[in-house]
């Protein structure tokens, strides 16, 4: 029987989605081995993000509020994650497959002497055991794995497990949290953020990227921020752009990037390399638009315009916008 806690990520007060699909695979796990899965809310004034996941299905949400803890710095919040699995009797820790779980996670893995497996995109119970299916070699392999030891921890991929269904609210629990016990390697220093006006990437329902034939960040904006804008979609970007200096790192999508996987994927120039779809194949619907009749993006597309983006996007915003 698992007992599994589920890391609930959330930022200025908003659950992340990625937070309830790992909500999803620990109630899947849960339902096969006959056990149970508690949700952690760590941080400050945590209570609004609480009240979203009370029902998500699990048997309690757990609230570790402090002061102490308003800024996501890894060392405390895997601290108070390993005091909180060892106390519930957790069998298994779970959270996004995201950049916040990748610098927390492991750390509080090292604290529970636990083995980790990352990139989960299905599990099943054979022999009473968890066997994980997870990608590797950018997407090109699924390997099955299984890890031993009485604790385990585990990213998973939010386009692999829906959220669950609405249920009753569970009891939301307090968390003591010893502020001096609480380690303090890291300094918070500063934080740079987007500017807000477009969805996250690993959240939109619709992701319009470009790739190596934008030649400037004006003509990125230009094109694909424009159709994004017109769709109400999120923007974001291949690895070459970023290398030259023309998007953000915060907008690449790829092996080394966000994963995505929206209703709607429009890549505007991109030519479709191995590492870069590694970051957005599970889409459900993929639109390439590439003068290039050869690129590799066209043998995954479901829709493909062989044109240059250049001539062909400005009449598609024209024609959206009428």
């Amino acid at each position: 029987m698992s007992k599994i806690l589920v890391i609930a990520e959330h930022d200025a007060g908003q659950l992340k989605g990625g937070s309830l699909s790992a909500a999803g695979f620990a109630q899947q796990l849960a339902a096969a081995t006959g056990g149970s899965f508690e949700i952690l809310v760590v941080g400050h004034a945590v209570d609004s993000v609480a009240a979203v996941v009370r029902t998500s299905g699990a048997a309690a949400v757990l609230a570790a509020d402090s002061a102490a803890l308003e800024r996501p710095l890894a060392d405390r919040y895997a601290k108070v994650v390993a005091d909180v699995a060892r106390a519930r009797g957790a069998t298994m820790v779970a959270g996004a497959s995201s950049t916040f779980s990748k610098d927390v996670l492991p750390r509080a893995a090292a604290l529970l002497d636990a083995a980790m497996v990352s990139e989960v995109v299905g599990v099943r119970v054979e022999g009473g055991e968890p066997e994980f299916r997870r990608v590797m070699f950018a997407g090109n392999v699924i390997a099955t794995v299984r890890v031993d030891g009485p604790v385990r921890v585990a990213t998973v991929r939010a386009a692999a497990f829906a959220a669950p269904a609405q249920a009753a609210e569970c009891p939301v629990e307090r968390v003591a949290v010893d502020e001096a016990a609480l380690p303090s390697f890291l300094e918070f220093v500063d934080r740079e953020a987007k500017a807000a006006g477009r969805p996250d990437a690993t959240e939109a329902r619709i992701v319009v990227s470009g790739g190596r034939a934008l030649k400037n960040s004006e003509d990125f904006e230009r094109l694909v921020g424009g159709l994004a804008d017109a769709l109400g979609a999120a923007v974001g970007s291949s690895r070459a752009l970023v290398d030259a200096g023309i998007t953000p790192n915060s907008l690449q999508v790829g092996q080394t990037g966000k994963i995505v996987a929206p209703d709607l994927y429009i890549a505007l120039g991109i030519s479709g390399a191995i590492q870069h779809m590694a970051g957005m194949k599970d889409t459900k619907v993929i639109v390439a638009v590439n003068k290039d009749a050869e690129a590799p993006i066209f043998e995954v597309a479901d829709y493909g315009l062989v044109a240059d983006v250049y001539e062909a996007v400005p009449k598609l915003i024209e024609k959206l916008k009428s």
